[in-house]
């Protein structure tokens, strides 16, 4: 009875043959620590915008598209991930306007020029 439990397991479309058990894991893993790099940048909200890196947030939001668009690609769909990188992203979009409005839209920065 146990053998045939595991080789149905072994032999199911979504089982470690196809890779999906490792996909399955692999956005879990991720998904936690996506989650994470949200709540880091939420708490930078209050640093000041000078201490804001361009490259790090781009890249955060590139992480978050990214991965949005492949959690919604493999099978079973994993919504959970996909709402944890869009919220990655939605936090690297406003942390970079915050950016952008101090460099280029701050009454300082116009009355340098």
């Amino acid at each position: 009875m146990a053998s045939s439990k595991l080789q149905a397991f072994l032999n199911h479309p979504a089982g470690p043959k196809t890779g999906e058990l490792l996909g399955i894991f692999a956005c879990y893993v991720h998904c936690w620590m996506f989650d994470e790099l949200s709540i880091a940048n939420i708490a930078d909200f209050t640093k000041p915008p000078e201490n804001i890196s361009y490259p790090q947030q781009i890249a955060v939001l590139a992480t978050g598209l990214i991965w949005s668009r492949y959690s919604t690609q493999i099978t079973p769909k994993n919504w959970n991930l996909v709402c944890v990188n869009l919220a990655m992203a939605g936090t690297s979009v406003y942390q970079l306007s915050r950016k952008l409005r101090q460099d280029y839209f701050s009454e300082e920065t116009v009355a340098k020029e």
